[in-house]
């Protein structure tokens, strides 16, 4: 039998240690004669140990909110390294589809003038493999191709990408990450199909670029039956088979301008009548080519007058920025790169490495042939 002593006792410890469990959440001044609280003031340590611990409750079950989630970013130098291996990936099967006169070509359409525009096996598949592999390395980073086929395809059957370029970590030795949601990849997986199909493999490239706001950042050009690849960031670094070219032309010199081979319409008599008899006018294809031409100082400017499409552009507009040159319209703007909504630049083309405004005050009020296509 429990004598009322006892049982006195034992209710005092009780009520001693239920005072002391919530006296981590207040504070309270207790009566030494009988035991009763005399002032409960709030405990501040406890009670924001009470919310810290709520809220890792809530955080556990629902997870956390979107702003405790950071930015998703994608850094630029493996970016160009991913890009490199891959414009070469398109480049061999580009080269392999030419050399066995595999082409299947066929028209995908027609131009606003009624020209066919052709579409080869070797379009297509430096196309899947390009855009398969920034899909594998990169889920979710937006890029945009000239060719839009896509088959289902399980990673497992992609090969991994290299992005560690031996040459890229030689020559840059810093980086940049930006937030995925402000890159947009250009990829234009076989510039100049209709000299590809006729066998004029010179003019023939494979291009990526990479704009960042829009603005071009990273240039990548392949010329596959060459085996050359050549690259360049702005700001940063190029590849080393790109070298600064001084400008040496004198007044007098005649000018070298390079335009399209296929798609002429007035351009040349225009040229001429805009800069004088004095001007050389060349004829190539392929807008990449054209580019690196000016690029590497064997043409002083590439002008065309018709529309044009911006993957077609991009890749050697980061190249000419790195090196200082310009590309713009034929009406002085520079070129937005950043949605995919609006794919084509309508306003005519001039780039140049030396002179631009100069060449651009001289063409620029000319006439030009509008709403017309080009590849």
């Amino acid at each position: 039998m429990v004598s009322d002593k006892a049982f006195t006792t034992n209710s005092g410890k009780e009520t001693l240690l239920f005072l002391f469990g919530i006296n981590l959440f207040v504070n309270i001044s207790i009566s030494e004669t009988n035991m009763a609280p005399t002032n409960v003031k709030l405990n501040s340590v406890g009670a924001a140990a009470c919310f810290a611990f709520g809220l890792c409750m809530v955080i556990y079950i629902v997870g956390f909110p979107d702003w405790f989630q950071k930015e998703k970013k994608i850094s630029l130098k493996e970016l160009l390294s991913v890009s490199i291996a891959l414009v070469e990936r398109g480049g061999t099967r580009v080269r392999e589809i030419r050399e066995r006169n595999t082409l299947a070509d066929r028209s995908k359409g027609k131009t606003k003038e009624g020209a066919e525009e052709v579409l080869t096996e070797g379009d297509l598949e430096s196309h899947r493999s390009i855009v398969y592999g920034f899909a594998k390395t990169f889920p979710g980073l937006q890029v945009i191709s000239e060719e839009s086929d896509i088959r289902p395809v399980s990673f497992r059957f992609i090969d991994n990408v290299n992005s560690n370029n031996e040459e890229v970590e030689k020559l840059v030795k810093s980086d940049m990450s930006v937030p995925f949601n402000k890159v947009s990849v250009w990829v234009d997986p076989l510039d100049a199909t209709q000299e590809y199909k006729e066998n004029l493999r010179e003019y023939v490239t494979v291009m990526i670029c990479v704009a960042v706001n829009g603005q071009p950042t990273i240039g990548v050009i392949h010329k596959p039956f060459e085996k050359k690849t050549v690259w360049a960031w702005v700001g940063v670094g190029h590849s080393s088979n790109l070298q600064t070219i001084k400008n040496s032309r004198e007044e007098g010199d005649p000018h070298n301008i390079i335009i399209s081979r296929s798609h002429t319409g007035d351009v040349a008599d225009s040229v001429r009548k805009s800069l004088g008899n004095n001007t050389h006018i060349i004829f190539a294809g392929g807008a990449g080519f054209k580019t690196l031409e000016v690029i590497e100082g064997r043409a002083d400017a590439y002008v065309h007058t018709t529309r044009i499409k911006k993957w077609d552009i991009c890749a050697g507009n980061a190249i000419l920025s790195a090196f200082h040159g310009k590309m713009t319209t034929l009406e002085g703007a520079f070129i937005d790169y950043s949605s995919r909504k609006e794919v084509r630049n309508n306003d005519g083309l001039l780039a140049t490495l030396y002179d631009h405004y100069k060449y651009l005050e001289q063409h620029v009020a000319k006439p030009m042939e509008h709403n017309k296509d080009i590849r």
